[in-house]
């Protein structure tokens, strides 16, 4: 018997992360001696903050290292609730909040809990890569509704009208967005939770994690609307605003009963968070949001450098994000063009492959994000580096025939 015969065929027909497949090719070429940029990964290349890195370390000395319960510390949850008040205008007790290895397994827990067999989860798309993953794994079935560029990757409210079916059961996006950088403003919002609200059966999974990483305007919440507040489950997280994805820390705010039924799940699987990660968070929760607004002011910086020197390509259409790190940029126009040893671009993903080895710059097919149209850049990056691959992207593209 061969050996994948032998493993589950949940896993056999779960793909790779893209994301991640990038990032270990990109591993690899830098292991061969190539010089490689990578601009594929979603992770702040700042350090921690001294004052978290502080709590980490008292934490240690006061000898935290048990077993901490499946939800989270009581006061690491009440600080997310006063985070929310706060923040957000939402008012989540703590007994509403679950603390999750990653927002990640945040998002995974609602749906194993919310999604039943031929269940439909609702995905704007793009949407980040792991979203229909979750889905497959939570045996539903999901829903793309399409966007472009033209309107920044935004869906309407009339454009989810009509995706919703007697099966849809979960709306589940995010703003600021992954992989398009798109912000819903509070009256997209509205409108959106005007449609959801007549239809009973339906919930929202609303993942904030790059909330303040908003350049124009500021970043809403979905669930500060009354009317379907019960009907929302928020998804937040410390790795992007904080710079502490390998902390693995998340949490959501929900309904009490899907609150309860996260931690039922959780306590099944990996029962509770890292306690270090955990006294950590409260530090970095408690904190004036304003301490982390100079990675936002360096990622604007970064936004308008990237943008300014991508302009002077032609074929590539692109627009104007309003939060995250990342640019999804339109490059359909290279497809049907040939490299100089004869091979045609067909996808995205020809084309991310052809960059990678012509010019050892790692982006990320958008495929993996329901757009086969785009790639994703990342600008969590020096802006020497993201001079230097904008450079390096160009005289590859210019290349094709």
């Amino acid at each position: 018997m061969k050996m994948n015969q032998a493993l589950s065929n949940r896993i056999n027909n779960l793909s790779e992360s893209q994301t991640l497949e990038m990032a270990r090719l990109s591993r690899e070429l830098k292991e061969q001696g190539h010089d490689v940029i990578s601009l594929s990964l979603g992770e702040p290349d700042f350090n921690i903050p001294e004052f978290i890195k502080d709590a980490a370390k008292q934490a240690i000395d006061e000898n935290y290292s048990s077993y901490t319960p499946v939800n989270g510390y009581t006061n690491l949850r009440k600080a997310i609730s006063h985070k929310f008040k706060r923040d957000n205008n939402l008012y989540y007790s703590s007994e509403q909040i679950v603390v999750s290895t990653g927002a990640k397994q945040s998002i995974a827990n609602v749906l194993m809990c919310l999604i039943n067999p031929g269940d439909e989860v609702l995905l704007p798309v793009p949407y980040w890569v792991s979203y229909e993953a979750m889905t497959q794994l939570s045996e539903g079935k999901t829903t793309a509704i399409k966007t472009n560029i033209e309107n920044d990757f935004k869906i309407t409210a009339e454009q989810l009208e009509k995706s919703i079916t007697a099966r849809s059961k979960v709306l589940l996006f995010s703003s600021p967005c992954n992989p398009s950088g798109s912000v819903y403003t509070k009256n997209e919002l509205k409108a959106i939770a005007e449609v959801i609200v007549k239809h009973k059966n339906l919930y929202v999974i609303s993942d904030e994690i790059y909330e303040h990483i908003v350049f124009d305007g500021k970043h809403e919440s979905i669930a500060s609307f009354d009317f379907i507040y019960d009907r929302v489950i928020t998804i937040n997280g410390l790795s992007k605003a904080f710079a502490m994805t390998g902390w693995r820390l998340g949490y959501l705010g929900a309904p009490l009963w899907i609150a309860k039924a996260c931690t039922k799940m959780q306590g099944q699987i990996t029962s509770g968070t890292n306690c270090i990660a955990q006294r950590a968070a409260i530090a970095a929760l408690e904190a004036d949001p304003k301490r982390i607004a100079y990675m936002q002011k360096s990622f604007l910086a970064r936004r308008n450098l990237l943008i300014n020197q991508l302009k002077g390509i032609n074929g590539i259409k692109l627009n104007n994000p309003a939060g995250a790190f990342y640019l999804f940029i339109d490059i359909s126009s290279y497809f049907g063009k040939k490299t100089t040893d004869g091979h045609t671009i067909k996808n995205a993903s020809d084309l991310c492959m052809f960059i990678l080895n012509e010019c050892h710059v790692a982006l990320v097919t958008g495929e993996a994000f329901g757009d086969p149209n785009c790639i994703r850049i990342s600008y969590a990056a020096s802006e020497n580096n993201i001079s230097e691959a904008t450079k390096r992207i160009k005289e590859s593209l210019l290349k094709l025939y």
